[in-house]
């Protein structure tokens, strides 16, 4: 069984290794110069990566990187163009981000206890950003997260409006202690 879910994940995984884009240039460059099939050249550098994240120094910012570098990337394409759907599955993918990162925050001191964090963490984004119908981010998303708002909305659009009164009343506040200090200098130099 497993073994036929690994072969099915390889000849998925060489096809798209022969669609054109520059990284598949850049393997079968090395393709042609080593005489090693770009599958065999993604697989060991796949391996090698999992491997550093289980083990490695700098598996968190390994992980944090994959994380972030191409939907960053990915997220700037989908601005640019004009379809807004790709916008919307960045968005969703950037939401299921920032929910898991609030979780991570707080559950931090128990993430040291689990074996291959990293490695783990970096299967769970890349998960949510692989394009594939069962992508994580849209799975978490209209499962969990957007339930949850749906359902919280009326309280949280009330927090956030008397955090922006707060905030609006500290701003005030902040500008006349500034003009009453400018007045009492203004003051005490006439007074010098």
């Amino acid at each position: 069984m497993a073994a036929a879910h690994f072969e099915a994940f390889k000849a998925r995984l060489d096809k798209v290794l022969h669609e054109k884009n520059k990284v598949n240039d850049i393997l079968e460059k090395i393709e042609l110069k080593t005489g090693v099939k770009r599958l065999y050249i993604a697989l060991v550098f796949i391996s090698i990566i999992a491997l550093w994240l289980m083990v490695g120094y700098g598996a968190q910012f390994l992980c944090n990187f994959i994380g972030f570098i191409y939907p960053a990337y990915a997220s700037v394409k989908a601005i640019e163009s004009r379809d807004k759907d790709d916008d919307t599955k960045w968005l969703t993918y950037w939401v299921v981000y920032s929910v898991f990162s609030l979780v991570e925050f707080f559950s931090d001191i128990f993430l040291f206890w689990i074996p291959f964090y990293w490695l783990l963490k970096c299967v769970f984004l890349v998960w949510c950003f692989m394009p594939v119908p069962w992508n994580g981010s849209i799975t978490l998303y209209y499962r969990f997260i957007r339930p949850f708002i749906l359902r919280h909305q009326d309280r949280i659009d009330t927090a956030l409006d008397k955090a922006k009164e707060a905030v609006a009343e500290a701003k005030d506040l902040a500008e006349d202690v500034a003009k009453d200090e400018l007045v009492k200098r203004a003051l005490n130099s006439k007074n010098d």
